[in-house]
């Protein structure tokens, strides 16, 4: 589902005289349908900048990513909207989203992008939020007023609310509470039994350890970086 070939990166330092940095070199990975892989590696090593080529955010230097059957290298911008809408979802660390809009419809927007009638999306963005422990009270209110652990678990919540057939996943446990934990890990578990193919970073060693089927160092595709 997802196939990594001698990907390339590097950065140029404009305000510093052009300099080139280059920070991945020949990374290859392939993520089958149902297999979580985390990404591990010291910090700097390349792991978020890899899950952005792989979102579309940075534009490789050379090689491919192809996410089903789209090459992201190539893609053109209507392209890799389309991948996002419907093939490939992200949960990031954090929530970004229009004020003012309400909690549930925060949620149901990836469903509601897909043609999903209103009425359906949002009921399951609040089997979601309920699930997840945000309360009822808050669901008509924008989460942009949210503590931090809550927007984290709207930020989830609108991540799983499509079944996505590929997910990329940026540290989901971090800052939760016990209960909450939990309750993400077995959202993980059910996209991965789902057939969904995962790459995560997870700094959280035994929620590695649970959901991975195998790690990933990149340090072995960065120049100047020892594995």
């Amino acid at each position: 589902m997802i196939r990594i070939e001698g990907l390339s990166k590097s950065f140029t330092l404009h305000n510093q005289g052009g300099t080139v940095i280059p920070v991945m070199a020949g990374a290859c990975l392939t993520v089958h349908p149902g297999e979580c892989v985390a990404l591990v590696g010291a910090s700097g090593a390349g792991k978020s900048t890899l899950m952005r080529m792989i979102w579309g955010n940075y534009l490789a230097g050379s090689g491919s990513i192809r996410v089903g059957s789209l090459d992201v290298v190539t893609a053109s911008p209507r392209e890799i909207l389309r991948l996002r809408r419907e093939t490939l979802g992200y949960v990031s660390q954090f929530l970004r989203v229009v004020p003012r809009v309400p909690t549930v419809d925060v949620v149901a927007e990836p469903l509601l992008n897909l043609g999903v009638p209103t009425e359906a999306a949002r009921v399951r963005a609040a089997h979601l939020l309920d699930r997840l422990n945000i309360p009822q009270r808050l669901w008509h209110l924008s989460p942009t007023t949210f503590s931090g652990g809550e927007q984290q678990r709207v930020n989830i919540a609108r991540g799983f609310v499509h079944p996505y057939p590929a997910l990329l996943l940026d540290e989901p446990t971090a800052s939760l509470d016990p209960v909450n934990r939990e309750v993400v890990l077995a959202l993980v578990e059910e996209a991965k039994a789902a057939g969904a193919a995962i790459v995560g970073i997870f700094h959280d060693a035994a929620a590695r350890e649970r959901l991975c089927d195998r790690s990933v160092d990149v340090s072995v595709f960065t120049p100047g970086v020892a594995a």
